[in-house]
């Protein structure tokens, strides 16, 4: 039985790195650990602050195209030694420079990374809407489209 997106949701409610995936201008991927700031709801949508001056910008700008994954510790229930589950995320990304946004989507957590907070020069926050999200269980695989 394919999952649904609350059942990944709440599977992801834990987890609080990620990986985002971007297209660096050589054609690679680059990729880098962002937070979750776990317990967050996913509801297809992904939101994750950064700045101005990283690479992630101008990549995003120039292909909106990302890929968001994730892994929860502690492994698959039932089979020991094994990590997961795991989620991949394809997606759109958007920048998003509005102070508004900025507070609905603050969390205490973010103020180690941007000592002035949602006024901290060059803040952006990066809004990956979910296009498919790709599964592994330990056992079930599959992908639901968002």
């Amino acid at each position: 039985m394919p999952m649904t997106l609350s059942e990944i949701a709440e599977q992801m409610r834990d987890i609080d790195i990620c990986t985002l995936a971007t297209r660096a201008p050589s054609g690679a991927i680059a990729a880098r650990p962002m937070s979750n700031n776990r317990e967050v709801d996913f509801d297809g949508d992904a939101w994750f602050f950064t700045l101005d001056s990283t690479a992630t910008v101008p990549q995003i700008e120039a292909d909106a195209n990302v890929g968001v994954t994730y892994q929860r510790s502690g492994g698959v229930k039932g089979l020991v030694g094994r990590p997961g589950p795991f989620f991949h995320v394809e997606a759109r990304a958007d920048l998003v420079r509005d102070r508004a946004a900025f507070a609905a989507h603050w969390h205490k957590d973010l103020d180690h990374w941007f000592e002035q907070g949602i006024d901290t020069p060059g803040i952006v926050l990066i809004h990956a809407r979910a296009q498919r999200v790709h599964y592994w269980d330990g056992e079930d695989s599959g992908e639901i489209a968002v």
